[in-house]
């Protein structure tokens, strides 16, 4: 049984000496009083939390607030104007934020109606104040019989208390209580209290016990929310090792209407590594590098290292593995989708690089894919790995890099129109050892500022200058960085992600496409886009070169034609939409990582035919249950008739 005993106190100058002492003697909360009596009760409750949150480390806080319930509210989403004739009418958005606060303050420490939930933290402090309190409170004076009563079903009780003295009384209580139950809970009521419905927490794992993280723990807030996109899981299980990985997909299976989102960096655009009441399996802490065979340049990564650490890695061989534009983002997600970074047109995708990988199916098995391998899965992993498995280690065959020439470029330009033209004229001709990304956003003024990252992958300065020189005609000149530099060095200018984790918030919105070439239509239609507002973020990705030399059947990423890759971000989805579909004729296919729709039509541009249907094959033979179905969900239960039409559903995320 669970046995939580505490104290209530009222707002005054020795609360938070109350609370220490409650806290020292093991009492497990301490409840502030709403009274609102100025002569007697002169502080604020929210204030007194907060004084008495910092004066000690463990204890639960509560603030009662008599106020909410004779009125009825439902102090949550809707905040409900000031009555500047009743100054005790709380203000729903005050409360809100006061809880939010308290909770960053002194994190999961705060419990009571209006702790923020996992439908609320982290994507804004929303709090679900109509809920009753969840505690009782004793009349001053309980004996032990008293709180055998009130606790007998578990619910923390807590005791009206002023002075040291009834402190100590009450612990002693306390005290003689617990030596009845058989056990103290592994969890407190301020972080039961906030746990989703329909999770089985006390099954998780025995594995996974020790680092899940559930929303009511301190470690929540680090795990909550991705680098673009605000979230609040009912449960994160990071598991270290490939038994645990089948440990934690084995209780998502007894979780079937549950949201499952796989997490390597918590980069993703358009990836579900996190949601609202959902499960996420974060295998970020399975990040180790090491060498396996140093003359055929073989290195075996795990899933969760970032592309940061891995240049960092292969840099003393002399070696690189191309990947993303960004160090921060996670192995696990880019090589099972593809990888168009800054070596591509040199090195080709990431995913070209690939030897094996070891995957724990939604069975629970643990399998190696490669050429000879599973190859059939093998082929499926490399384009729509997410769909098939949680990859719990790559090989990959990496390359001998030197230096390479590194420039970040600032163009002004009152013709963006005519400067994408430019761009894709450059870019797509440029040597093969040549990759330019063009990042641009709505014109100000009259006036584009276009931002150009490009990699020479030539240590020889005067061949990077002549490489580059072409683009600085895309506009005037503003800016300049260039240098030669370690691969290594450009990733490392990702930012360390912090004990605190990654800060996204809201959903991103994202449109992505493949177009075959750059034609002087496209720069009309784009710059036309640019100029709604619509887009706040706008990018080219040069490709061509070694990304064409493979064939397009050769795994499930069939797009080695176009000469660039196109992405547009804005805030409104359906506006954007409507944006992008007037340019849709310009494209062919869609690269999934940076997509957010997930409309039918999108599975089709990502997996054109004869692919997608060789994959839900694939599909059906490896997650029959369409365990993976929280991204881009290819559907094993749609028939290969039905491809394309509206048959095929996307599942919810959550």
């Amino acid at each position: 049984m669970t046995i939580e005993i505490g104290i209530r106190i009222e707002p005054a100058a020795d609360a938070a000496d109350l609370a220490a002492v409650a806290e020292a003697r093991g009492l497990d909360l301490v409840v502030v009083g709403a009274r609102r009596d100025v002569d007697h009760a002169p502080l604020d409750p929210w204030t007194t939390a907060a004084w008495l949150a910092g004066r000690t480390a463990r204890i639960a806080v509560g603030v009662d607030e008599p106020a909410r319930a004779p009125r009825g509210a439902a102090f949550g989403l809707r905040d409900e104007a000031p009555d500047p004739r009743d100054a005790e009418r709380p203000i729903a958005s005050v409360i809100g934020r006061a809880h939010d606060s308290l909770d960053v303050l002194a994190p999961s420490r705060l419990l009571g109606a209006g702790a923020p939930s996992t439908a609320g933290a982290g994507g804004g402090g929303r709090a679900d104040a109509a809920s009753p309190p969840p505690w009782r409170t004793a009349p001053a004076g309980a004996t032990l019989d008293d709180l055998t009563a009130l606790a007998a079903d578990g619910v923390p009780v807590v005791v009206p208390a002023d002075t040291p003295a009834d402190v100590e009384r009450i612990a002693a209580l306390a005290e003689e209580l617990r030596g009845l139950a058989p056990s103290r809970p592994s969890r407190s009521a301020a972080a039961r209290a906030r746990r989703a419905a329909g999770i089985d927490y006390d099954g998780v794992p025995e594995s996974l016990m020790d680092a899940a993280v559930e929303p009511g723990d301190a470690a929540y807030r680090s795990v909550s929310s991705t680098y673009l996109r605000g979230g609040a899981p009912g449960l994160v299980l990071r598991p270290r090792t490939v038994d645990e990985v089948a440990d934690a997909l084995a209780f998502a299976r007894r979780h079937p209407d549950l949201a499952l989102g796989i997490r390597s960096g918590g980069h993703g655009i358009s990836g579900r590594s996190t949601s609202r009441g959902g499960l996420v399996i974060d295998v970020g802490r399975m990040n180790t590098i090491e060498v396996l065979d140093r003359e055929r340049r073989l290195v075996r990564i795990g899933p969760g290292a970032t592309w940061k650490q891995v240049a960092a890695a292969l840099h003393p061989f002399g070696w690189a593995l191309g990947s993303g534009d960004y160090g921060g983002v996670g192995v696990g997600g880019l090589a099972t989708a593809g990888g168009i970074g800054l070596l591509s047109r040199q090195h080709g995708l990431t995913i070209d690089h690939l030897r094996a990988v070891e995957l724990v199916l939604a069975d629970g098995r643990s399998v190696r894919a490669s050429a000879d391998e599973h190859p059939d899965l093998f082929w499926a992993v490399r384009g729509a790995g997410a769909n098939f498995g949680i990859a719990t280690a790559f090989e990959f065959e990496v390359d001998e890099v030197d230096d390479v020439g590194w420039a970040k470029l600032a163009l002004v330009t009152p013709d963006l129109e005519g400067s994408l033209l430019d761009f894709g004229r450059i870019a797509s001709t440029a040597a093969r050892d040549t990759t330019a990304f063009l990042v641009t956003g709505r014109p100000q003024e009259g006036q584009s500022v276009i931002q150009l990252f490009a990699i020479v992958d030539d240590a020889d300065p005067e061949v990077v200058v002549e490489r580059l020189t072409p683009f600085t005609g895309v506009g005037v000149l503003a800016q300049q960085e260039a240098a030669v530099v370690p691969y290594r060095d450009v990733m490392a200018q990702a930012a360390d992600v912090g004990p605190d984790g990654h800060r996204g918030f809201g959903e991103p919105v994202s449109r992505s496409a493949f177009l075959p070439v750059l034609t002087p239509e496209f720069a009309a239609d784009a710059a036309a886009l640019l100029e709604t507002g619509l887009v706040h973020f706008f990018e080219l990705r040069t490709m061509g070169g070694a990304i064409a030399d493979v064939a397009s059947d050769a795994m499930a990423f069939p797009h080695r034609s176009p000469a660039f890759q196109v992405t547009a971000m804005g805030a409104d989805a359906a506006a954007l939409t409507a944006g992008w579909d007037g340019l849709r004729h310009h494209f062919d296919g869609l690269y999934l990582s940076f997509e957010t729709d997930r409309s039918p039509e999108r599975l089709l541009d990502a997996f054109p035919e004869p692919v997608l249907g060789r994959l839900r094959a694939l599909k059906r033979r490896y997650d029959p249950e369409n365990r993976f179905r929280d991204n881009f969900n290819i559907d094993p239960t749609v028939a290969a008739a039905s491809v394309g039409s509206h048959e095929t559903r996307w599942e919810a995320a959550s």
